[in-house]
């Protein structure tokens, strides 16, 4: 039963049915699909640091946002690049998806390492969104996650996907656009 709707997300109390058989109610949110990127120049990777209410604070965060009715994931990856960095890409690397946070909402996040950078004209933000574009050497990363600089859990997944991806010597699923099959230093 639909609890509370507004805009993308959708909040609904359902029964379920637990293995044992015993039966429970559960709160499950539908915010919709989300993507999240990496952007990537040589030795360094571009970051945002952004407001968030939610916490109260300014946390580092992979560029990001909501997948529009009707837009592919690539096609939003392309869009947020844009507008929270200022900067297009040649290709965008698929890292495949995470859940947010399975416990309590459906959202997946689709991944994407992006490469061949350049600045762009259509620069524009959204008007509650407060972001700065920080650049940051891409060795400095695990450190960033493990001293709790990073904290944004979407932004670890990725961190991590392309770490392990680049460690094990594979780029991970075809890019968006032809390339040469590397992955920069990531």
């Amino acid at each position: 039963m639909e609890v509370y709707r507004t805009g993308r997300l959708t909040v609904e109390r359902k029964e379920i049915t637990l293995p044992d058989g015993e039966r429970k109610e559960r709160v499950i949110i539908h915010p919709g699909g989300a993507v999240a990127i990496l952007p990537v120049e040589g030795d360094d990777c571009y970051l945002i640091q952004q407001y968030r209410y939610a916490v109260d604070a300014y946390i580092f965060e992979a560029p990001a946002g909501t997948i529009d009715e009707g837009e592919e994931p690539h096609e939003t990856a392309r869009r947020e690049l844009i507008e929270e960095t200022g900067m297009k890409a040649e290709t965008f690397v698929p890292k495949g998806w995470i859940y947010s946070s399975p416990g309590y909402t459906d959202e997946r996040i689709w991944l994407y390492l992006a490469e061949g950078l350049s600045p762009c004209s259509d620069y524009g933000m959204d008007e509650d969104e407060v972001i700065e574009v920080v650049r940051i050497p891409v060795k400095d990363l695990a450190a960033m996650i493990a001293d709790e600089r990073i904290v944004d859990a979407k932004t670890i997944c990725l961190i991590c996907r392309c770490l392990l991806r680049a460690e094990r010597g594979t780029p991970g699923p075809e890019r968006a656009r032809e390339g040469d099959g590397k992955c920069a230093q990531i």
